[in-house]
C-alpha cells in the first residue's frame, strides 16, 4: 500500500501545488509592485520552493541539439532506431559532410538504476564531437503493461547483444555504473561464441565489477540484508492509472530516497542556498539548482524481477567475479575475451563503486593482450565526476576518444585526432 500512499500524497498536494505557482507568478510580476522588494522576493522564493519540492518531475529532455565538429557547429537530430517493451535505442545524428572520415561509433549503454538516460546528458554532450553516438533509453517500468511480460538481468543482457548486432561491426561500447556487470557479460557470451560482432572495444566507468573489493555503503546494505527483506519491503505493484498498473516494480521514488539520505545535509544545504539565491535575484545560480535537481529527482521504476535478481547477482553472491555467473543455461567465462579492447575509469572518491571494483575487470579478463588494455584513474572526484563534468571533459573524454581510435577493427578509415600533442 506503500506506493499507493504515495501517489495519494501527490494527488492530495496537487492544489497546493497550483495554488502556490499562481501565487509564484503574481508576486514575481513585474507588474506587480512589490516585486522588486526583499519582501516580494522572499515570498516569490519560499512559493517556488514550496513547490518544487512537492511536484512529481517527468522524464527530462536531452536536448542536444548541434555539436561542434572540426571547429564548426554541425545540427544534432535525436532519432529512435531500435524499439523494444523496455528500452529505446536513440542515435544522435551529426550531420556531416559526406566525405568526411567516419567517427567511431559509439554506444553507451546508461544505468538502469532509478534515474533516466539523460542523466547522462553531459556524457553524451562532450563525447559528440568524436564520436557517432547511439544511447539506450531505458522505459519507466510503471509505463509498460503487464501484457509486454517480465524483464530481468538476462533480457538485459540479451537487449544489449542484440542492440551491437544491430548497430553492425565496429561499435565500440561504453557502460557507465550499474551496466558495468550486463555489458562484460554480454561481451562475453559473444566472444565464446565467435560472435563477429563483438564490439571493438568496452569502456566501463565507475561500475560495481566486484563489490567485495572497497565495499561502499550501498554495498552494504545489500549484503546485510537477505534478498527476502528486499523482495519483502521494497517491492510494490504499480498503483492504478498508470499503464503498468500491478507489475511489481521496485519504486524509482525510494531508490532516490536512498540516495539522498546518504548525502542529505547536502541537499538540505542546496535547498537553503537556492531559496537565498532567488531571494537576491542570483539567476544564474538558481538557474543551475533548477537544472541539476530537474534531472536528479526525476526517477523512473525498475521492474522488480531486474533488481532482485541484480541484487542477488552483484551484490550478494559477487557472481561475476567468482566465475559463476549465469546467462540463463550459460556461464559467464570472462576468460573467453580475447578480441576486444578494454578502458576502465575509476573516481578516486567515489562513493557508489568503491575504488578497484571497476578496475577488477582488468584482472578477470586474463586473455586480454596488454596492449588492448588500459585503466584510468580520475583523481578528486566522485561517482558523478567519472562520467559528467569539468575533469571528465578535460581529462577523461580524450582518453576515451583516443582509446576507440586506437582499436578500431578495420572497415573504413576512422578519423585521426590529436590528443595531448599526439597522434591517437
Amino acid at each position: 500500500m506503500f506506493y499507493q500512499w504515495y501517489e495519494m500524497n501527490h494527488a492530495v498536494m496537487a492544489p497546493w501545488r497550483a495554488a502556490a505557482e499562481a501565487m509564484r507568478l503574481a508576486y514575481a510580476n513585474p507588474l506587480n509592485p512589490f516585486a522588486e522588494t526583499y519582501a516580494g522576493r522572499t515570498a516569490s522564493a519560499s512559493l517556488e520552493v514550496f513547490e518544487r519540492a512537492t511536484r512529481r518531475y517527468g522524464k527530462p529532455d536531452f536536448g542536444l541539439y548541434e555539436t561542434p565538429v572540426d571547429g564548426k557547429a554541425v545540427p544534432v537530430c535525436e532519432k529512435i532506431v531500435w524499439r523494444k517493451p523496455f528500452c529505446n535505442l536513440i542515435h544522435f545524428e551529426r550531420t556531416l559532410p559526406k566525405r568526411r572520415e567516419r567517427d567511431p561509433r559509439l554506444l553507451i549503454v546508461a544505468p538502469m538504476s532509478g534515474h533516466y538516460a539523460t542523466l547522462l546528458r553531459g556524457t553524451v554532450e562532450s563525447l559528440l564531437p568524436h564520436a557517432d553516438i547511439y544511447i539506450t533509453d531505458w522505459i519507466d517500468a510503471r509505463m509498460v503493461p503487464l501484457a509486454e511480460g517480465t524483464f530481468d538481468l538476462d533480457d538485459y543482457i540479451d537487449y544489449v547483444i542484440e542492440m551491437l548486432h544491430h548497430l553492425g561491426p565496429d561499435t565500440h561500447m561504453m557502460a557507465v555504473c550499474q551496466p558495468a556487470v550486463p555489458v562484460l557479460a554480454a561481451v562475453a557470451l559473444m566472444e565464446a561464441a565467435e560472435d563477429p560482432l563483438s564490439p571493438a572495444s568496452m569502456t566501463l566507468m565507475g561500475g560495481p565489477i566486484d563489490t567485495r573489493i572497497n565495499p561502499t555503503a550501498v554495498n552494504k546494505l545489500a549484503k546485510d540484508k537477505p534478498i527476502e527483506w528486499f523482495r519483502d519491503n521494497v517491492v510494490m505493484p504499480v498503483p492504478f492509472p498508470h499503464p503498468g498498473f500491478m507489475r511489481p516494480v521496485y519504486p524509482g521514488f525510494l531508490q532516490l530516497s536512498g540516495f539522498m539520505s546518504m548525502n542529505l545535509d547536502r541537499h538540505i544545504l542546496a535547498q537553503r542556498d537556492f531559496f537565498e539565491h532567488l531571494v537576491k535575484n542570483d539567476g544564474d545560480a538558481a538557474e543551475k539548482h533548477r537544472d541539476f535537481y530537474d534531472e536528479y529527482l526525476a526517477v523512473m521504476d525498475l521492474t522488480a524481477e531486474f533488481y532482485l535478481q541484480t541484487v542477488e547477482t552483484v551484490f550478494m553472491r559477487h557472481a561475476l567475479p567468482k566465475g559463476e555467473m549465469m546467462h540463463r543455461e550459460n556461464r559467464v567465462d570472462l576468460t573467453a575475451i580475447r578480441k576486444v579492447a578494454l578502458l576502465t575509469v575509476e573516481g578516486e572518491n567515489d562513493d557508489i563503486s568503491g575504488l578497484g571494483q571497476t578496475q577488477a575487470a582488468q584482472t578477470l579478463c586474463v586473455n586480454i593482450p596488454e596492449t588492448m588494455r588500459q585503466h584510468y584513474m580520475q583523481p578528486d572526484v566522485g561517482h558523478y565526476g567519472v562520467f559528467n563534468g569539468s575533469r571528465f571533459r578535460r581529462e577523461i573524454v580524450p582518453r576515451i576518444a583516443a582509446f576507440q581510435r586506437a582499436h578500431a577493427r578495420g572497415g573504413q578509415p576512422v578519423r585521426q585526432v590529436i590528443v595531448g600533442g599526439k597522434t591517437a
